[in-house]
Formats: structure tokens, C-alpha cells, sequence
């Protein structure tokens, strides 16, 4: 039986050339010479497969949720509170119901919600303006309708570097991830994978107004939003030098990349002036919420300490994985740069790769954070591609599994762990 006709995800990381040599079939000979496409032929050649990669996601996701739901029955909890209203998701609704002004005292840490960025709760005030939703229900039309417009962001970025099996392939990685159950939760991740991936793309493609005002709204949907702004600085940093160096440099092609880059650190700066301000210390107030909370940038001793103890004393799955993961983050960014990727692709990642580690804080939570760098699934999806092309039923198996493990591990998180994610 041949696997690429039982299996659609085989069927879309093949391309067509390599399918009909699996199946022996020789393409038609033209019946007359091939001429100009036909007006909107590209669309209709491109839309299948960004379709195909936005199901295979949905599919993923809504499994997980369903895995969600069943442990979640049998546990005798409520679904929509998993989904809505949990966590971090009462700090968002909080913020967009009663505005920024709370602080909760836990054991020895002070809990600021200026900690969190304003976009999601901006956007959360907005839906329950325009619908009769709850603000838990508006916080997941918006995860989930920014995890699919993420889903073909990504998709496009995949089939810019390495053609569309591939582009398909980083999709399907992206929502079969140990924590992508964050994913489906009314969380700020899919946000801001959104934002950043189209404009990663817009960066990529020379649309520089578009990458800075995209990156600008990364800026305010999170902290680690400001890896969006440095990849497109320095990309359009390196394109103006480039240019300089060709003598090819004008007002009229440089104006662009320079006001990208101008705008694009602006959301992130705005809020955390805005919060300082709040606090009495312009500059420094935001860095003292956070140190309240537990996290400071200590170039990774922290994270070090805590490893140390996680080897020593291994009592929680979750912080087991949470290590396993950030290692993994830091393999696949050598493999990234390794492959010489795109300067935005890896600047972006190092980034979130570096606020990551570098960052003291809440360890379990430190796979959540690294979920926005999907560019570092590139390296595996070039080789689940190469795979799909040559051993079907090999790559069968490591989708499958991955997916297992997905589903299973991210109901426990949900569900079953006591931590917060």
C-alpha cells in the first residue's frame, strides 16, 4: 500500500515530482505547448497548501483539546475554565475588565499587573465590546484565531526557505510541540507568534513599514515581544549597509528600512516607560515589577542553579521537561545558524533563545516562553521532509509520536500539574 495515498501529511511534505516517481506514474505529455497562466492561477496553486497546512493544524490542535476535555472529564474538572480562565488568561481578563492597578502578594514575591503587556487586554475589552462573550470566551476567539493567521505565517516563511513540504512540515512541528497546548489556551503566545511571524515574512520580503508596525504590536503583546524589533532592525540595518556598500543607496531606499526600524521597538518601549512612570521610575520601574515577581535577567545563574538542583532532586515531570526543552533550544539554534538561515530568522531566535536562558524566573514556564520560536523547527523540518520523500512510513511514525506525546503531555499540564505554565 503506498503510504502517500492513505496519509494527507505525507501527501503535503511530498512535492509533486517526488510523488509520481513513488508511485511510478510518468507525468502526461502537453497536448500543445505550455503558455502564460491563466489570470489567478497562482492563487489557485497556492491556496491548497496553505489550506492543507492551516487543517493539519487545526486537526492537531483540536485533538488536543478533545485529549484536554476526556482527562478533564474524568478528573471531574470544567473544560471552558481550563481553557479560559486559568492562570495567567485571570490576569489578561482582569486587566481588560477593571485596567492595570492589582497587586497580590505571594509568599515572599509581590505580583504587579503591570508584569503584563497591554495588547491582549486591549484586545480582549474589544470583543466583549462588539459580542456578548464572557472575557474568558473573547480571550480564546482571540488565541485561536492568532494560532491559525500564526499557522499561515509560518507556512509561508517554511515555503520561502525551502519550498512548500517544508513549509507544511514547520506548521505540523509547530503545533505538535511538548507545550503547544499553550496553543488553545487564552494565552498570549499565538499573539504574538502572529505578530512576529508576519514580520519575520514582511522583513524577509523588504515590506519594512509593514515588518515595524508588526513588530511594534509584538512589542506590546509581551515582554519577550522585543526579539521582533531586533530582528528587524538588524535586518534593515544590514540591507542599508549593504546597499551603502554597493553604491546603491538613496533617500528613496533607504527611508523605508530606516522608519521600520524606528517603529519597530516602539510598543515595547512605550509600555515599559508607561509602566515605569507608573511605578516612579521611568527607567527602572518595569525591571523592579518583574524582579517582585521573581524574574531578572542574570545572564542564566538562576537557570544554572536551578538545573543543578533539577538533576540532583528530580520531583517534577514538568521542570524536568521545561530542562529538556530550553537544552533542546539551544541544539537547534546552532543547527539554525549552522544552516545559515535568513539574519532575521536567526536574530529573532537567538533573542527569545537568550531571554530564555539568560532569565531568572518561574523554570516550568520557560518552554511557554520559547513557543513564539518556531524558526528553530526549520532544521527538523527540512529533515521530516527528506524523510516523508524517502521512507513514508518512517516519517509516519515520528509524526504519530509526536503527536501522541503533544496530546497526552499537554492535558497533564492542563489538567493533572499544580504548577502554573
Amino acid at each position: 500500500m503506498n503510504p502517500l495515498r492513505v496519509n494527507p501529511l505525507l501527501a503535503a511534505l511530498v512535492p509533486s515530482p517526488a510523488r509520481r516517481r513513488t508511485t511510478g506514474a510518468k507525468p502526461p505529455a502537453p497536448s500543445s505547448p505550455p503558455g502564460p497562466p491563466a489570470s489567478g492561477g497562482r492563487a489557485r496553486r497556492t491556496v491548497p497548501t496553505v489550506v492543507t497546512a492551516l487543517g493539519l493544524f487545526a486537526a492537531a490542535r483540536l485533538t488536543g483539546v478533545l485529549f484536554l476535555a476526556l482527562l478533564a472529564r474524568a478528573e471531574g474538572r470544567d473544560t471552558t475554565t481550563l481553557l479560559g480562565r486559568t492562570w495567567d488568561s485571570l490576569w489578561y481578563i482582569g486587566i481588560a475588565t477593571e485596567g492595570y492597578g492589582e497587586v497580590r502578594e505571594y509568599s515572599r514575591l509581590v505580583l504587579n499587573d503591570l508584569a503584563f503587556f497591554p495588547l491582549y487586554p486591549w484586545l480582549i475589552r474589544g470583543v466583549c465590546a462588539l459580542l456578548p462573550v464572557s472575557g474568558g470566551a473573547a480571550g480564546l476567539l482571540i488565541a485561536w484565531t492568532a494560532a491559525g493567521a500564526a499557522a499561515c505565517g509560518i507556512y509561508r516563511i517554511g515555503r520561502r526557505m525551502h519550498g512548500r513540504g517544508v513549509g507544511v512540515a514547520l506548521v505540523v512541528l509547530w503545533g505538535l510541540t511538548p507545550h503547544s497546548v499553550v496553543l488553545s489556551l487564552a494565552y498570549t503566545e499565538p499573539l504574538l507568534t502572529a505578530l512576529a511571524a508576519w514580520a519575520l515574512y514582511a522583513t524577509l520580503t523588504g515590506r519594512w513599514l509593514w515588518a515595524g508596525a508588526l513588530a511594534c504590536l509584538a512589542g506590546l503583546s509581551r515582554p519577550n515581544g522585543l526579539a521582533v524589533a531586533a530582528a528587524v532592525a538588524v535586518a534593515a540595518g544590514w540591507h542599508a549597509v549593504t546597499l551603502l556598500r554597493q553604491r546603491r543607496a538613496s533617500f528613496h531606499s533607504l527611508w523605508k528600512p530606516l522608519a521600520g526600524t524606528a517603529l519597530a521597538p516602539l510598543g515595547w518601549v512605550g509600555f515599559v516607560l508607561w509602566a515605569g512612570l507608573r511605578e516612579g521610575d521611568p527607567l527602572g520601574g518595569y525591571l523592579a515589577v518583574q524582579r517582585r515577581w521573581g524574574s531578572a535577567f542574570d545572564f542564566g545563574r538562576g537557570n544554572l542553579e536551578f538545573a543543578g538542583h533539577l538533576l540532583r532532586h528530580p520531583d517534577k515531570l514538568l521542570f524536568t521537561v521545561a530542562l529538556a526543552v530550553v537544552l533542546l533550544a539551544l541544539l537547534l539554534l546552532g543547527l539554525l545558524v549552522a544552516d545559515r538561515a535568513p539574519l532575521p530568522l536567526v536574530v529573532y531566535s537567538a533573542v527569545l533563545v537568550l531571554i530564555t536562558v539568560g532569565g531568572s524566573g518561574y523554570f516550568a514556564s520557560k518552554p511557554r516562553f520559547l513557543l513564539p520560536a518556531f524558526p528553530l523547527l526549520l532544521p527538523l523540518a527540512a529533515a521530516l521532509t527528506r524523510t516523508a520523500r524517502a521512507r513514508p512510513w518512517h516519517a509516519t511514525l515520528v509524526v504519530a509520536a509526536l503527536a501522541g506525546l503533544s496530546f497526552a503531555y499537554g492535558a497533564y499540564l492542563v489538567v493533572m500539574a499544580t504548577s502554573p505554565l
